[in-house]
């Protein structure tokens, strides 16, 4: 098993302090699209431990131009990017960037010092595994922030642009309508954006999938790859996948489902199976699943257990479902409780 990667462990990385193994794994944790956002959110604040809050740069480094500014100054050959390579997300450049480590964190020192004027930090949250975060905005929306997920604000936003965030993992939003009809934009590392005036919805990002689900208003979600716009009604669910662009699902949903329920630390299953069983517990707790019986994942299951403590998650998942469940450090494992008798071990 791969070492953990947390920002400790990416500091380590970044100047080239880390032990092969842990290397080989913050390699591997960079390239993961779900781990974007957290990845320079930690890079953010290594980077602005020296530099007072009123030289913060007003807006994000381009860093293709900051690299090629430093190969220029160090004396490495220039190159023309393809139209491929421009069409990559600049999160790309960053993670292979990431691998030289002590030349990017100090070409962004450079950079600071280079467009250093007074502006307001922005704001950024991130939450561990199996908790979860209510955020108050400067404009007065409210989002909970479910556990292992990142969220980043761009505060003082004149009247005639739109207040920002951007979202990696899963979030409740609570939006706050202004007398000035702003619109809010939340941004996914999916290619898809949410523009609301004021609303309730939740967005889950992760493991390469997307998902919109609209409790209450309206909302206009837009896409990276210019398809047209959908617009969505309370009780809606919009999903994507990575793997197959092209393809969206639009459909009703009952809103009083699974969509929400983690913020008032439940876990609603209607009809879930298995499988999206153990991807939740993954998500919420970092807690490697394993399905011991491959025709178990295909089991569905309805009905409401408590987030908490994982121990007493588990085993309201065993009684409710006649579940077979061994805990071993970081592993779980799941089984049909007709197979020996059902308990949950320690070890």
């Amino acid at each position: 098993m791969q070492p953990p990667v947390d920002q400790a462990a990416l500091n380590r990385y970044v100047r080239g302090q880390s032990p092969a193994a842990e290397a080989a794994a913050v390699r591997e944790w960079l390239v993961q699209p779900e781990n974007q956002l957290l990845a320079q959110f930690w890079m953010q604040t290594q980077w602005d431990q020296p530099v007072d809050v009123a030289t913060i740069p007003a807006r994000e480094p381009d860093y293709n131009q900051l690299l090629s500014s430093l190969h220029q100054q160090l004396g490495f050959e220039s190159t023309e990017m393809t139209s491929a390579e421009t069409a990559t997300p600049r999160w790309r450049y960053w993670a292979a960037a990431a691998s030289a480590g002590a030349l990017l964190a100090a070409g962004s020192l450079w950079w600071q010092q280079q467009h250093a004027q007074p502006v307001a930090a922005p704001l950024a949250f991130a939450t561990p595994y199996a908790q979860t975060r209510q955020i108050q905005l400067p404009d007065g929306s409210e989002v909970t922030l479910n556990s292992h997920s990142t969220l980043r604000y761009a505060p003082g936003k004149s009247a005639d642009q739109p207040r920002e965030v951007w979202l990696d993992g899963e979030a409740y939003f609570s939006v706050q309508h202004l007398p000035s009809h702003q619109p809010f934009v939340v941004h996914t590392t999916a290619g898809v954006n949410v523009e609301v005036l004021g609303t309730k919805f939740t967005i889950y990002r992760r493991h390469a999938e997307a998902k919109v689900v609209l409790l209450s208003g309206k909302v206009r979600l837009t896409f990276a790859d210019k398809r047209p716009a959908v617009i969505m009604k309370p009780g809606e669910l919009v999903a994507t996948v990575d793997s197959l662009p092209q393809q969206l699902v639009h459909k009703p949903v009952p809103t009083t489902l699974p969509y929400a329920s983690w913020k008032d630390d439940k876990l609603v299953l209607d009809e879930t199976t298995i499988a999206e069983l153990a991807t939740r517990l993954h998500d919420t707790y970092g807690v490697d699943v394993v399905v011991k019986d491959p025709t178990l994942n295909a089991r569905r299951i309805t009905g409401t257990v408590p987030i908490g403590a994982l121990n007493v998650l588990l085993q309201a998942l065993q009684e409710t479902f006649k579940l077979k469940i061994e805990r071993q450090q970081n592993q779980i494992i799941l089984s049909d409780a007709n197979s020996p008798t059902s308990h949950i071990s320690h070890q």
